[in-house]
């Protein structure tokens, strides 16, 4: 196993901090002679749910007991019943008892954006759309937040402001117009890089579509308007619809024709699933 990041473990290290301060009083208290004594504990499901962020739960023990160990039972991604042990932990009593908060914060967070993410999945399924998540993450959590959308079947839109170009409504108005904004962008970034327009109605699709865009993103339109724009581009460029996407609405918002579905729910509204963990008795 390598070791991790050292943004994860300066993020891990700031969840440690945050919850045991100058240490942890209750553990102290009951098991001041524990000492390295050896204990285990599983990590349960309580829902069913999709997995992800196994990983970062045994760094979070390891930061406090470099021989604590982690054993995965079920594979990222795994879509697993209620009452499913999703992993076996083995170390000192004291790591064990004092990493469970922050160790279940990292994993319930994680696993329910991969469970929402697969639930988006399952509903484009069979219409060749694909789901995208978005920058709207926890700060601190993205790298961690957009793994867990893989591990739910959902794709990656841009990492952040360095990996892509996205021309968005400020943008714009601070260029003078779209035109102006494309013919910029092309003159100072690689033609690898794609170029993506966000377009509010069928004017600015058709600016779009002047300049060159790779990719029209179709911001807030109902479902008429989407697929006039699906129509007016013509397979001459990317589409993507985004803006007020709703489970209930995605599949509709799929068969107006768009390649993309970007959706922001996915990280920043996310539900926490139920996972605990619990001390087993000593053998």
């Amino acid at each position: 196993m390598g070791k991790p990041s050292p943004h994860l473990s300066a993020l891990i290290d700031l969840a440690l901090s945050e919850d045991l301060g100058n240490g942890d009083l209750t553990t102290e208290a009951l098991f001041p002679a524990s000492g390295r004594a050896k204990a285990r504990a599983v990590f349960l499901a309580k829902e069913p749910l999709v997995v992800s962020g196994l990983g970062v739960v045994e760094w979070v023990f390891r930061r406090l007991d470099e021989t604590c160990q982690c054993q995965a039972r079920v594979q990222e991604g795994a879509a697993v019943k209620d009452r499913t042990r999703l992993a076996t932990l083995r170390g000192p009593l004291p790591a064990l008892l004092s990493g469970e908060r922050t160790a279940l914060n990292f994993l319930r967070h994680l696993c329910g954006v991969a469970t929402l993410t697969r639930r988006y999945v399952e509903a484009l399924a069979g219409t060749g759309c694909t789901l995208l998540d978005t920058r709207k993450t926890t700060p601190g959590l993205r790298a961690l937040e957009k793994a867990a959308v893989r591990a739910g079947g959902g794709k990656n839109h841009r990492t952040g402001l360095f990996d892509g170009v996205m021309i968005k409504d400020n943008h714009i108005a601070a260029a003078g117009s779209i035109r102006l904004a494309l013919h910029k962008a092309r003159q100072r970034v690689p033609p690898t890089v794609k170029i993506e327009v966000e377009c509010q109605d069928r004017k600015q699709v058709q600016q779009a579509l002047d300049g060159g865009a790779d990719i029209i993103m179709l911001d807030n339109m109902d479902l008429t308007q989407m697929a006039r724009a699906v129509k007016l581009v013509g397979g001459r460029a990317k589409t993507e619809a985004s803006g007020r996407i709703q489970l209930a609405t995605l599949r509709q918002v799929a068969e107006t024709g768009v390649d993309y579905i970007s959706v922001g729910a996915l990280t920043h509204s996310a539900p926490n699933v139920d996972i605990s963990l619990e001390i087993l008795p000593a053998r």
